[in-house]
């Protein structure tokens, strides 16, 4: 059975100690529940991956009308979070942990917190989504903003040119923050 445990910094954010069985065949462990997550009534209905090399980091992104659920699959990646809700009693929190395929965890990321991470050696990682790509709902803010104190520990990560061009916190107007 999996534990499901709510973060102390960011008000819905969740992560997930996955049950993993292993024996002689090699390990199976279940990676999603909707009723981990009861407080959103969401159908996951979209699986994406993404395999970055050591060194890249994809972020920070976030959404007005679409959860993340992320599952590493391989390797290791630090994590990033930022909570970007205007009404959020937590707005303005940080939090960054590491993620290791070894250890299986979920981690559950509600709209409006912005997240990326950053591949600590070659990684896969396996997420659903509640809605379809729509790039209408895609936004960024820089990584290395140092309004958001997220500790990264690298200076000069693999971006992707849209990646490099998110803008800081502060050039953000406050009306296209998620609520």
């Amino acid at each position: 059975m999996a534990d499901v445990r709510e973060s102390t910094l960011i008000t819905g954010v969740k992560t997930v100690e996955l049950a993993s069985f292993s024996d002689e065949r090699g390990r199976f462990l279940e990676t999603f529940r909707k009723e981990w997550f009861p407080e959103r009534s969401w159908e996951a209905i979209q699986a994406n991956r993404s395999d970055s090399k050591k060194g890249v980091l994809r972020g920070l992104h976030f959404h007005r009308q679409q959860v993340d659920y992320w599952v590493l699959a391989e390797g290791r990646v630090r994590v990033g979070l930022y909570d970007l809700r205007v009404s959020s009693p937590t707005r303005g929190q940080a939090e960054s942990f590491e993620l290791r395929a070894e250890i299986p965890q979920g981690v559950f990321i509600p709209v409006g917190v912005a997240h990326g991470f950053l591949a600590l050696e070659d990684s896969t990682l396996t997420y659903l989504i509640d809605n379809y790509y729509d790039a209408g709902d895609e936004f960024g803010v820089a990584w290395d903003d140092p309004a958001l104190g997220i500790p990264w520990d690298i200076r000069r990560p693999v971006l992707s040119p849209r990646d490099r061009a998110n803008p800081r916190l502060d050039e953000i107007p406050l009306d296209q923050l998620p609520r």
